[in-house]
């Protein structure tokens, strides 16, 4: 029987590798992003929606995700950055902002998929989750609460099992903007990022099907990072 997949921010970096990933292996994948990737495969079924705009989600989405019935597998992968910037001077709105793509589209999207049959749910993390580092208040608060969403979820929906997964550095606009604009004397942690490893969104997407294939080894609601386990 062919497996279901669902991808939000499917259009380009570590969302784009996952749909093409699993196409490859002959999945049906259900995609959701502003914009449509160019893909040619009949087993590729796209929504075009910004999530973003929360308030339309339950609305707009959930004829589209109910429609799947049973899905193998959910990678909630639609997120942003913000502003590199001291706290101090990052203000409400771009909080807001960043808080409301990166948690609160995912609460409406998980309001939805709790009424169907779902196997595993991903929402791709951060390991800026757990340390924070100068500049990064929107982008840390944010992952810091997918983790505590992931984990609230895991007591409703039983029979999912649900993980936080921090996928590692990735050669993505995002990592370009932090590696070529944020000024590294200021900011430490860019020069950090600088120094690290950075992995081809491909690269990635293999390494979040291995914790995929291991995954009856985590605690549903968990945080994983792949570069520790």
């Amino acid at each position: 029987m062919t497996k279901n997949i669902l991808i939000t921010g499917c259009s380009s970096g570590l969302g784009l590798a996952l749909t093409n990933f699993y196409l490859n292996k002959d999945y049906k994948v259900y995609g959701i992003s502003r914009n449509k990737p160019n893909i040619k495969n009949d087993n590729f079924i796209f929504k075009a929606f910004d999530l973003s705009n929360t308030q339309e989600i339950k609305r707009q989405l959930s004829e589209f995700i109910i429609s799947i019935k049973d899905i193998y597998l959910v990678y909630l992968n639609a997120g942003m950055l913000g502003d590199i910037k001291e706290t101090k001077k990052t203000s409400i709105n771009n909080m807001k902002e960043v808080y409301e793509l990166n948690v609160y589209s995912n609460k409406e999207l998980l309001d939805i998929l709790s009424i169907i049959n779902i196997k595993n749910i991903i929402a791709i993390s951060s390991g800026a989750s757990k340390k924070g580092s100068k500049g990064w208040a929107s982008y840390s608060l944010s992952k810091a609460g997918i983790n505590m969403l992931i984990n609230l979820y895991s007591k409703e929906l039983t029979n999912t099992k649900l993980l936080a997964v921090a996928p590692g550095v990735i050669q993505t606009p995002m990592t370009d903007y932090i590696r070529y604009e944020v000024d590294d004397n200021i900011f430490t942690s860019a020069k950090v990022l600088k120094a690290g490893t950075i992995q081809k969104p491909e690269q990635a997407a293999q390494k979040l099907e291995n914790v995929v294939n291991r995954i009856d080894e985590f605690e549903s609601g968990s945080f994983i990072d792949v570069r520790e386990i």
